[in-house]
């Protein structure tokens, strides 16, 4: 019986590491590779290595960035009175895409999900209260996603800054309930956003 070459074995076992990629789909993907011009295969690995060693997160708001600041906290245009707190750097991404929003961000990094050992300590919830502390926000939004882990993620949040002097709001319900916002129609997010409520 033939068997797949250990080059080929190794590059369809790394790709089906990926979320998403099965057995059969990294097979694809890895016969591709095979079959197109191998400048295409390197550029591809090169902007692999690419990413892991030059994309951090932001020391201020923790988005994907290649310095220690990303492009939005950098960018003096923002409004720097409110602050936006998302799940991931995708949510951020699908909110400024909505074209409604002009203010400052803050990314978690996740969201609290006791079930799989994630509590508010691993996330950055502590350096988001820092920032709230420090500076001069009158809004904070809270745009996690409306599903149990990230309505209790908000709820856990809008309790530690109730002492600040800052009004904490909520995405309007137009993002339906157990949905991402990564995959939500931009224009309903617009609304979501224009629409939010206080917390």
């Amino acid at each position: 019986m033939a068997q797949l070459t250990e080059s080929v074995t190794k590059v369809i076992e790394e790709l089906s590491k990926l979320p998403g990629i099965g057995r059969k789909s990294a097979e694809r993907l890895t016969y591709h590779l095979l079959r197109v011009p191998k400048e295409e295969a390197v550029a591809l690995a090169d902007a692999i290595r690419g990413v892991r060693e030059n994309v951090r997160y932001c020391k201020t708001c923790f988005h994907l960035a290649e310095g220690e600041l990303c492009e939005i906290c950098l960018d003096p245009r923002r409004e720097a009175n409110r602050l936006c707190v998302v799940e991931q750097p995708r949510d951020l991404m699908a909110l400024e895409q909505s074209g409604v929003y002009r203010g400052l961000y803050h990314v978690l990094l996740g969201r609290i999900a006791p079930l799989e050992g994630v509590g508010p300590d691993q996330l950055t919830i502590e350096s988001l209260v820092q920032r709230v502390h420090e500076g001069e926000f009158t809004e904070v939004i809270l745009a996690t996603n409306p599903t149990t882990e990230g309505d209790g993620t908000s709820l856990y949040i809008s309790n530690v800054l109730s002492e600040y002097d800052v009004e904490v709001t909520r995405l309007a319900r137009g993002v339906t309930a157990g949905s991402v916002l990564e995959y939500t129609n931009k224009e309903i997010l617009a609304d979501a956003m224009t629409g939010r409520q206080r917390f």
